[in-house]
């Protein structure tokens, strides 16, 4: 049988045994017919709050929070319609921030493409630094000791209104709604506190979970402490067309949306599989190896024990160079020393989290990464291994694990996530 696994922007393709392959991929909703109605309708009759007419005053400074470059919500689609129900406030008086996170800077290139080259012209535009100490402020601290930094200019805002994408989340449950404030436009110390090794190793911060998730439960209490006016929270398929739209309160409607996403995007499995073939979901999700660690964490959930996963991935961006994943992964020659460097109480560096959650999936597992930008012996470099053939190391797990083994694609990759059903 035939596969298209999503990579890049073209694809590739993959033929496998029909009698011992599975695949999964989110149940496919079409895209709703009229997204720009349907935008409007969800904004002027909202959940929770008044309509933003109402809620945003002519003489007010308005702050609209929306997703970088690594997520495919279409924020052109979106913008337009919010920004028509805020015709009243002047354009000077608008500021859009990109919430990058610990993201780089999005280019010029990338904010036309994601807003749209009008509104990028029209608009004041601000790609967050998590790294500037002078362009954030502090707002207090959680109950579990973060301190809250945030985009000063942000924070100053009369109005705040978050834009988010909805999708399983590998460490904070799921992503959009309050991450649109920490981590997207957090500080530092506030990231670094949200991804410390504790929290990143406990079992609840993983996909689908955000209450007793001690990730999400700090996140959501960061943005009860710096309240939101209105949020506007949206699920896609795997053309990138929205397939439902949530606006009001910022926890009504992100918990309306996560339901509606896991009912969609999660999907129950009674056995592990030993080959699980799994992609990064294509353009922009597959940018580089660092966001590819979802797609490959999303293939850990059902795999058993020291089986393959064979991640495909364009990785256009390289490991990247930006950040500092690179330099952890290469910084130890075992996975294991690697959790044991960053276990250590003196240890704290940026990116840790990601090289932490797939040390922990090496540790059970080898992982084979394709993928035409990154050089065999940067891979190697990583700990993982090369395919030079997808097809060629296919073969080569069924006669490890055996030939009549069964293997699972997840040509989405983290647009499904696997769980083992424990109601059977």
């Amino acid at each position: 049988m035939i596969i298209d696994l999503d990579y890049g922007t073209d694809g590739i393709k993959v033929d496998l045994p029909e009698d011992i392959t599975t695949v999964i991929e989110p149940t496919f909703l079409p895209g709703i017919p009229d997204p720009i109605e349907a935008l409007k309708n969800a904004i002027r009759n909202p959940i929770g709050t008044l309509p933003l007419k109402s809620i945003a005053k002519s003489n007010q400074n308005i702050g609209i929070s929306v997703c970088d470059i690594t997520r495919p919500i279409p924020t052109s689609t979106i913008l337009p319609v919010l920004l028509e129900e805020l015709k009243h406030i002047p354009n000077e008086q608008i500021t859009i921030f990109i919430a990058t996170g610990t993201h780089r800077s999005n280019t010029t290139c990338e904010l036309d493409m994601m807003l749209g080259e009008n509104i990028r012209k029209k608009y004041k535009i601000i790609n967050h630094d998590a790294f500037n100490q002078k362009e954030l402020k502090f707002t207090g601290n959680t109950s579990n000791g973060i301190p809250i930094w945030l985009n000063k200019l942000w924070v100053e805002s009369d109005i705040k209104i978050t834009t988010g994408f909805v999708e399983p989340h590998f460490f904070a449950g799921f992503s959009g709604g309050p991450k649109m404030i920490a981590p997207g436009l957090a500080g530092f110390d506030t990231i670094m506190a949200l991804h410390n090794s504790k929290m990143i190793g406990n079992k609840n911060s993983t996909w689908g979970i955000t209450y007793g998730n001690p990730i999400h439960d700090s996140i959501r209490e960061i943005a009860k402490l710096n309240k939101v006016d209105f949020s506007i929270d949206v699920s896609i398929n795997k053309n990138h067309q929205i397939t439902s739209i949530y606006a009001g309160e910022l926890f009504t409607i992100h918990k309306a949306c996560s339901d509606f996403v896991k009912h969609v995007s999660m999907k129950a499995l009674n056995t592990k599989f030993p080959i699980i073939i799994t992609t990064n979901s294509g353009y922009p999700l597959d940018l580089n190896l660092y966001q590819t660690v979802k797609g490959i964490s999303a293939a850990a959930q059902v795999l058993k024990e020291k089986g393959s996963i064979l991640c495909v991935s364009e990785c256009r961006e390289g490991i990247p160079s930006n950040g500092k994943f690179k330099k952890i992964l290469e910084s130890q020659n075992t996975p294991e020393k690697l959790l044991e460097m960053i276990n250590s109480d003196e240890y704290q560096s940026h990116d840790q989290w990601q090289v932490q959650i797939l040390a922990q999936i090496m540790i059970k597992a080898e992982i084979y990464l394709m993928s035409e930008n990154i050089s065999n012996k940067q891979i190697i470099s990583t700990h993982m291994k090369p395919i030079i053939n997808l097809q060629r190391t296919i073969q080569q797990k069924l006669k490890q694990h055996g030939n009549n083994s069964e293997i699972l694609v997840i040509p989405q990759g983290p647009q499904t996530i696997p769980y083992i059903n424990d109601s059977k």
